[in-house]
């Protein structure tokens, strides 16, 4: 096979080569297991240097089309059956706006295909069963086993519901605890937040943040019945409640009847050495419903996020909102697990951690 690099095109050389391979092996030209030209043997076709021939290969391997094989080269794993083959010429084209946007501190896109891939691959049907209610098991023990290890938070699976994003999940939590109660929010918080409980007809009041939290006569003078918070910075007002400030909160909702909302955020990117304590792990009251999402960690545009609720709420939830279904596709859910069973999630979460450090 003869490739060439164009001068015309703007993308860096490596990234030309790795289409032309690409399309080679979509189109059968590299059929299934056959073995790829060398790395050496491209660079003298095409003068590229060897370097840039071993990053147009890395990309493949990624992206799950090829994979190296020790002391042989690097063989085609890609097969049409498997899906993912790219469109026909002049088929969909990005709209512009979204042309090779990323969040910056996503899961990167080669990881992700290369995880769907291997979903697809290894799960057959499963993909197109219906997932249980509350979520599929393997990702409910994924994320307990996670948060365990990595945060400390010690929940059963059983615990865990999964929801599509945040929102979703708000809603639940009014119709379990009772959309006749009143709740407090942070001033500022998020704006869906007061969006979601307007929408529902429910009585909220705002309590003021200083600098390390709600301020304390505004959090002892409030009535509330549920206390919605976001002690790891909260949007859009950065305040981190520090620990004697979520100590604080739980002492406040020791009053009988009274429950916390505690909505975690992107608090896996903390660039302090151990991550600050949740007021899930520090409750002894078994008040705390704890809420996070995957949508800064992996991607904006997986909608997927969990909430751990206390023990104590577990057969009330089944009872009142058992009959809900999983909102949140089987293959996603396949591919989060995946993804966290096998340490890809923690370590792309470290990664973003020690970059972080760097820049502060």
């Amino acid at each position: 096979m003869k490739y060439k690099i164009s001068e015309q095109d703007k993308a860096p050389a490596y990234l030309q080569l790795y289409r032309q391979l690409k399309d080679d092996i979509i189109g059968g030209a590299y059929p299934y297991n056959a073995k790829l030209p060398s790395k050496r043997l491209i660079s003298s076709e095409t003068g590229v240097s060897v370097v840039t021939a071993e990053h147009a290969y890395a990309l493949l391997c990624d992206e799950g089309y090829i994979e190296p094989r020790e002391r042989s080269g690097y063989y085609v794993i890609f097969r049409e059956a498997d899906g993912f083959a790219a469109g026909a010429k002049g088929g969909f084209v990005p709209p512009k706006a979204l042309e090779h946007k990323s969040s910056g501190e996503g899961l990167s896109y080669p990881l992700l295909a290369k995880t769907m891939r291997r979903v697809i691959s290894e799960c057959a049907e499963a993909i197109t069963e219906k997932s249980p209610n509350s979520g599929l098991s393997e990702l409910r023990e994924a994320i307990s086993r996670y948060l365990i290890a990595s945060r400390g938070i010690s929940a059963d699976a059983e615990q865990i519901i999964i929801g599509s994003g945040s929102e979703y999940l708000y809603g639940l939590v009014t119709e379990l605890l009772g959309q006749d109660k009143l709740y407090a929010i942070e001033y500022p918080s998020y704006k869906k937040i007061e969006q979601l409980y307007n929408a529902k007809h429910i009585r909220y009041e705002m309590l003021p943040l200083g600098a390390d939290g709600i301020e304390s006569e505004a959090l002892w003078r409030s009535n509330a019945d549920v206390l919605h918070i976001s002690p790891y910075r909260s949007y859009p007002s950065g305040v981190t409640a520090f620990a004697s400030k979520r100590h604080e909160y739980l002492r406040w909702a020791k009053q009988k009847g009274r429950f916390i909302i505690e909505d975690d955020f992107e608090s896996e990117f903390s660039v302090s050495a151990k991550p600050e304590d949740t007021v899930f792990s520090l409750t002894e009251q078994d008040n705390v419903i704890y809420m996070n999402t995957f949508s800064k960690t992996i991607s904006p545009a997986l909608r997927v996020g969990y909430m751990i609720l206390p023990k104590r709420l577990l057969t009330e939830f089944e009872k009142k909102l058992g009959f809900y279904s999983c909102t949140v596709p089987t293959f996603e859910q396949l591919v989060l697990a995946e993804l966290i069973a096998n340490g890809d999630f923690e370590r792309h979460i470290n990664r973003v951690r020690r970059k972080r450090r760097t820049e502060v």
